[in-house]
């Protein structure tokens, strides 16, 4: 990894180039970079944690003058929650998992002598840009070079001591290895995102990691495929069959084991039948836990019924716009349904496509709901947190896609590649094959992989 205020394009030649190189590497090299930027992580550990601690100063003071919103504030604390520990295991997670590189995934006899092989192989560049989450750096270099795939990454100001700290320890772990220097960068030059975003004869892939102003702003300013989600609007249908205790598990696991995070939940629809039956023992436990319950008339009436005064008492009116609303905080937006289709529709309607869940103790329903929403993950009886490349099995991950073409949902390794079309003949042309008198038919016989 380099640290560079090389131009733009230098920096996206230069990664270009680079990506080129990385392709071809061994399993055994792009693994031994792995290794050895983990143990240089190691060794630094106090010297990057007190780096991040003067950008949390410093965004904690941004804050309180408005500057900075609280989830970004909180998404930037590298000793928070094991967020350090989960990075160290994503670099090993990663490491372990089978290579993605020229695995054979189709093969055809189109004739004697003439095979088709369909084989994966790296997008090529990536662009990463990314605010806070200085995390980011070992989980985007980590995926890259396992995958073969080059990296530049342009992080916020926000968190810049973070950032230089880490990469300077990868810049020198990876110096050790066979693995390119251009291969992954981070851009210290301020205000280079427009020239970067034009860059696509260099660049591949676009993976914005931010709120939802910067994914929109990337989404709307390049020609280069973009990766990533703008809003992480999850929803949850909380059905009249639904076991009292999942139910309350699940709702406050969902909303504030880390409410700034894009797989937090957000909306909670509940079907009018459970209004005065699970629903308020639920609400309570949301409610002590600090969140602040957003209601419809029909929730807000039918928690007025059950809960005591003092939690009655903390109730919002929602508004309208709550429901497209990611608050990224402990509050919540609460509407009741009819059923499951209301549910569904709505979710359809005003969900972003990230992870929704139903809660019910019907299969049937359940199935309904997810083949019928519309999202990335779709869930049954389990909290949306599961979004999230490290609890998939992904080692960890580059973003969480929204997208409906290549990958969706949380994005590991294989979201970071593609494939290639390879046919071995001996001196095989087209012109013989065909309909007519004296022409070919192909076999197009498949092979075993």
């Amino acid at each position: 990894m380099s640290l560079t205020n090389a131009s733009p394009s230098e920096a996206a030649k230069a990664a270009k180039d680079a990506s080129h190189v990385l392709a071809t590497l061994s399993e055994y090299a792009r693994n031994d970079a792995l290794t050895a930027i983990h143990a240089g992580l190691t060794a630094a550990k106090q010297d990057i944690l007190a780096a991040n601690a003067r950008d949390l100063e410093a965004a904690r003071v941004a804050a309180e003058s408005g500057q900075l919103s609280q989830s970004l504030v909180s998404r930037l604390d590298l000793g928070k929650k094991g967020k350090w520990e989960d990075m160290m295991k994503g670099i090993l997670d990663v490491r372990g998992l089978e290579d993605p590189v020229g695995k054979v995934t189709l093969r055809t006899k189109l004739d004697d002598g003439l095979e088709l092989t369909r084989v994966t192989c790296p997008i090529g560049v990536l662009l990463i840009i990314f605010e806070a989450r200085p995390e980011v750096i070992a989980n985007i270099a980590s995926l890259a070079i396992k995958s073969g795939n080059a990296a530049i990454l342009k992080g916020g100001k926000e968190s810049t001591e973070s950032f230089i700290a880490i990469s300077k320890v990868i810049s020198a772990a990876l110096e050790k290895t066979k693995v390119p220097n251009g291969a992954i960068q981070l851009v210290t030059t301020r205000d280079v995102i427009p020239q970067l975003l034009d860059l696509d004869q260099y660049i591949d892939l676009v993976i914005p990691r931010g709120s939802n102003d910067l994914v929109k702003y990337i989404k709307s300013n390049t020609k280069i495929p973009v990766l990533g989600h703008a809003d992480g609007l999850c929803s949850i249908f909380l059905e009249q069959s639904a076991d009292p205790k999942i139910v309350s598990d699940v709702l406050v696991d969902s909303k504030t084991s880390y409410p700034a995070a894009c797989n937090s939940l957000e909306t909670l629809l509940v079907q009018e039948s459970a209004l005065e039956t699970i629903f308020p023992v639920a609400a309570g436990n949301l409610i002590a836990k600090g969140v602040t319950l957003r209601c419809d008339a029909k929730t807000k009436a039918g928690l007025m019924k059950k809960l005591p005064s003092n939690l009655a008492a903390t109730l919002k009116d929602a508004q309208e716009a709550d429901f497209d609303t990611e608050f990224l905080s402990l509050t919540l937006a609460v509407k009741a349904v009819a059923d499951i289709h209301e549910a569904i529709a709505h979710i359809n309607t005003h969900g972003s496509k990230h992870t929704d869940a139903i809660l019910t103790s019907s299969s049937e329903l359940a199935e309904l709901f997810m083949s019928s929403v519309d999202a990335a993950g779709v869930y049954w009886n389990a909290s949306t947190r599961f979004a999230d490349g490290m609890r998939y099995g992904f080692g960890t991950e580059v973003g969480i896609s929204t997208n409906k073409i290549h990958s969706r949902g949380p994005v590991g390794l294989e979201g970071l590649m593609i494939y290639k079309y390879k046919i071995r003949g001996h001196g095989h042309v087209t012109a013989v094959y065909g309909e007519g008198e004296g022409k070919k038919s192909f076999k197009h016989e498949k092979l075993p992989l």
